[in-house]
């Protein structure tokens, strides 16, 4: 047992660093937003699956991110023009380096980058 205890410690320390992030990707409620580029899905994936296992609409406001829960609600504002919009996370990505969220079209509308297909966002979770 005394051979045990220190590797149970450091367990136990790196399990707790592992939940106390900083805002960085997984971004849990309560912590710092997040900063970075958005874009959104082409109309050819209406009505293909997402990881959750619904169709994507793209007149739905959805989101796909790398590793929020489904179904978080994340308030997505657009940096250049101030707008923002409260999607619902139903995907996994964007695998695309530099950016933190996909959108779906009516998101990426109300936040009025259709034609540049990017902008940078400010993201905050507000809860499941």
């Amino acid at each position: 047992m005394r051979r045990l205890a220190p590797w149970i410690f450091l367990y136990s320390l790196l399990s707790a660093a592992g939940c106390a992030t900083t805002g960085g990707i997984g971004m849990p409620m309560g912590e710092s937003p997040q900063v970075g580029m958005a874009s959104y899905y082409h109309s050819k994936f209406h009505g293909r699956p997402t990881a959750s296992g619904e169709a994507y609409n793209e007149s739905e406001l959805t989101g796909a991110h790398l590793t929020l829960p489904f179904g978080t609600r994340v308030r997505v504002t657009n940096l250049a023009n101030h707008r923002s919009v409260v999607v619902r996370i139903n995907d996994r990505g964007p695998f695309t380096g530099g950016r933190v969220i996909d959108l779906s079209r009516r998101a990426a509308h109300e936040l009025g980058f259709l034609i540049q297909g990017t902008t940078r966002v400010h993201m905050e979770v507000l809860g499941p």
